[in-house]
């Protein structure tokens, strides 16, 4: 499971790795300009073959130093290069102050006086290199000039960044104004999309991002990744400091991926279905049963030994009409639950699916009190929107919440206001955050949905399984892939996996299904395309 690095961490690391003795701050300030070369020519390969003409805006700490280096390697490969630097060149820290006077023996720098407030629309460069800021930013950028080379860089990407006469652009460790330890754009409000507050310049959506040594938590939190475009993370050799960043934060935040996944999922060649636990899934009335059977069929594709689906009466012909494999009972209220729930058999619960208010109202409490392994989806949550400490009283430390960005704001509508609160100062507070917060108000394990789903649980570091990148799966927004998330985890859940564990992997997994299958996925496909992913992991 991968480490994301906050701002401060990595400066914990690049400073141990100085002061070891065994590399200087200029020779990191040289790996990092190559790595930022090479990322830009294996991206756009057209660039390397023959000479173009790049503007490189530097800011006035260190990271303005790695746009001298690029500045000076891309002179050196024959390009033109015009260096706009965003700050005092006497007041530079004295390794970006070495590599802005060894540019200045190449070519010309100009001041922050020398932008336009207006940019023409297509600015005769090849290339733009945003190296203002990096990830030590922690407050807004109010710069008129800025904001006008912001807005050019956002124009090339929108115009796709292909073809003659296209302008790319590149972020050196993050694009300048966002915040590298939340995502969110420093000046702006409410995250995944906010645009900067009046006076602000907000960030650029640059085409690419390179970053250093490891991926910082904001690449992938909120608005990271539709600022970043492509991000590649580029080795400058510190790897064997990397132990220093434990102590630079009580934060460690980690990405869930593939190998997180594949040493507990398989199942045991000597067990037969009772060992795999028994799921319940609780439906609401007739045509309501969709997303209990799509829950159903999730539980049952990941391996619960077995799945019942239980409904009112009215339900009973229409699931027993588009049932098979999972079983069927009538549980029509709180008393028939109780009942059914004395065989301990069942050892794993999912509510909320198409449920319905009044039955999430009567069966949650019940379903609770018996302690079972439990999943709360959908309108087992929203029914508790106007009195989440009634919720909270009643779960135990073996359920699981699962609610997405509206469901949040109504059981947790402090934090969710934090979140969308304009940012004043960095690190801003997070979706990690908030999913920590969250987990221990609850007492339980919370996975907080989104494209950046951050799961959480009392006394553990959070996890992220982002849905960004190389692993954006964009299909997820469709009806119904909410429930079969749930249903997944309830399967797990079933199989006796601790709450946490559950939900990492069937977050994981109902991703990587996602991507297996591809446009035109519909929720039914989830189920179905992941014994190809289970394949895939060899289990």
């Amino acid at each position: 499971m991968p480490e994301l690095l906050t701002a401060a961490a990595m400066r914990a690391v690049e400073t141990a790795a100085i002061e070891s003795g065994r590399v200087t701050g200029l020779e990191l300030m040289e790996r990092a300009g190559r790595g930022v070369v090479a990322a830009v020519f294996a991206t756009w390969p057209e660039l390397a073959r023959t000479s173009h003409r790049a503007v490189v805006l530097a800011g006035p700490g260190n990271n303005g130093g790695d746009g001298f280096v690029i500045a000076r390697l891309l002179r050196e490969w024959g390009w033109e290069v015009e260096v706009l630097l965003f700050g005092d060149p006497g007041r530079l820290p004295p390794d970006a102050g070495a590599n802005c006077r060894r540019w200045r023996e190449l070519g010309p720098l100009r001041g922050a006086e020398g932008p336009p407030a207006d940019l023409p629309a297509d600015l005769p460069a090849d290339l733009i290199v945003d190296a203002l800021f990096g990830t030590g930013l922690s407050r807004p950028i109010a710069d008129p000039a800025l904001s006008a080379w912001f807005r050019l860089m956002n124009r090339a990407r929108d115009a796709g960044g292909e073809g003659s006469g296209a302008v790319r652009s590149v972020a050196v460790d993050i694009p300048s104004g966002l915040c590298a330890d939340s995502g969110r754009v420093l000046g702006g409000g409410a995250e995944n999309g906010a645009g900067a507050g009046a006076g602000c310049a907000g960030a650029p959506r640059v085409m690419l991002t390179v970053s250093f040594h490891a991926a910082k938590a904001g690449h992938y939190l909120a608005d990271g990744p539709a600022h970043c475009g492509r991000l590649v993370v580029s080795d400058i050799g510190i790897g064997a400091w990397a132990g220093a960043a434990a102590a630079a934060t009580d934060r460690p935040v980690r990405l869930i991926g593939a190998g997180d996944v594949r040493p507990d999922i398989a199942k045991r060649p000597d067990a037969h279905k009772y060992t795999h636990g028994h799921a319940l899934i609780l439906a609401g009335g007739p045509g309501r049963g969709g997303a209990a059977r799509l829950a159903a069929r999730g539980a049952l594709r990941l391996g619960a030994g077995l799945v019942t689906v239980g409904c009112p009466h009215s339900a009973l012909t229409e699931n027993a009409a588009r049932l098979d494999a999972v079983m069927l009972r009538e549980i029509g209220d709180g008393e028939a639950l109780a009942r059914i729930l004395d065989d301990g058999r069942i050892n794993a619960l999912c509510l909320g699916p198409g449920l319905g208010a009044e039955r999430a109202q009567e069966l949650v409490p019940v379903a609770l009190e018996h302690g079972r392994a439990t999943v709360l989806d959908a309108d087992a949550l929203a029914v508790w929107g106007k009195d989440p400490g009634a919720l909270f009283a009643m779960l135990h430390e073996d359920c699981v919440l699962t609610p997405h960005a509206g469901e949040f704001a109504r059981l947790f509508p402090d934090l969710a206001e934090r979140l969308a609160a304009p940012v004043r100062r960095g690190p801003a507070f997070s979706k990690l955050d908030a999913g920590r917060a969250a987990a221990v108000r609850a007492g339980c394990a919370v996975l907080f949905k989104g494209p950046d789903t951050v799961i959480a649980a009392p006394g553990a570091d959070p996890v992220l399984c982002a849905a960004a990148y190389e692993h954006a799966a964009p299909w997820l927004a469709t009806a119904g892939a909410g429930d079969v998330l749930a249903g997944f985890i309830a399967g797990l859940l079933a199989r006796g996996f601790a709450p946490l564990a559950a939900a990492r992997a069937a977050a994981w997994l109902h991703g990587a299904a996602a991507r297996r299958f591809g446009p035109g996925l519909i929720a039914e496909d989830l189920p179905e395309t992941l014994p190809v992913v289970l394949r895939d992991l060899a289990v």
